[in-house]
């Protein structure tokens, strides 16, 4: 049975294998305080359909309490532990089922079970106040096995720690002129993809979200990360076919082990 990816924006991507649908880190908004969406129009109702919903960490952009609201009853949310302390809003949400995770943590959803694993980024809601949430990559198993890393930076051991994949959906860039600390650019994750040796990756994470304003300052950070990533990913790891996505496209997968 073929996997299918579909990649909706920034870290939004939607996941069908063994008939299970998946959504991770869901932001389904026009505008999030200072950052508008620039390119690819919102998701429509039907993207937010889900199984399962996955959140990488606790940043407004990742975990959009509102874009959570919209998902239907029912729905499974595996959350870094600690989230619904550190995102009181987070309890209002009663029609969801709410499950907090940590690294080594691992939950069966029907035919798949989510593992998830470390990712190097701050997991604080807010850049001030203690570190209570973890900040975790998800690695869906079923048909396939896919890896989800949210936000992070290249860190020892990755590959051991997320173990082998068939799929990586990678972080290339972000929503602002400048990437800081605990993230990948282009090249970072052509390194990444390097080390973890999948069959396939899907650049996400950029061309999406931008500052109000600043349209004009370091533009290529917004246009450039996906295509910069297959020029360098095609150096690093040239065995890894990479699929460079529009917005709302998908790709189907036959992957066999």
């Amino acid at each position: 049975m073929p996997v299918e990816i579909t990649w909706w924006g920034h870290a939004t991507c939607a996941l069908l294998d063994s008939n299970i649908r998946v959504l991770t880190d869901p932001l389904f908004a026009n505008r999030l305080a200072h950052l508008r969406r620039r390119r690819g129009a919102v998701p429509p109702a039907e993207a937010r359909r889900a199984d399962v919903a996955l959140v990488s960490h606790l940043h407004a952009d990742h975990l959009h309490v509102p874009s959570l609201g919209a998902l239907a009853p029912g729905t499974r949310l595996l959350v870094p532990r600690g989230a619904p302390r550190a995102v009181p809003a987070l309890r209002r949400l009663r029609h969801l089922q709410i499950t907090e995770v940590a690294p080594g943590d691992a939950v069966r959803v029907g035919g798949l079970v989510v593992r998830a694993v470390p990712a190097r980024h701050d997991g604080r809601r807010l850049p001030v106040g203690p570190h209570r949430s973890p900040a975790l990559g998800y690695v869906v198993e079923g048909e396939a096995r896919t890896y989800f890393a949210g936000d992070t930076g290249l860190f020892d051991g990755m590959a051991e720690q997320v173990g082998p994949v068939d799929v990586a959906l990678l972080p290339v860039g972000g929503w602002g002129p400048y990437l800081g600390e605990g993230h990948l650019d282009a090249g970072r994750a052509a390194r990444a993809l390097a080390r973890l040796a999948p069959r396939v990756a899907v650049p996400v994470h950029y061309g999406t979200y931008w500052p109000i304003g600043m349209a004009a300052v370091r533009p290529h950070e917004f246009h450039a990360p996906g295509d910069e990533f297959v020029r360098l990913a095609a150096a690093a790891a040239p065995q890894v076919a990479v699929h460079k996505l529009g917005h709302g496209e998908s790709v189907r997968l036959e992957v066999a082990r």
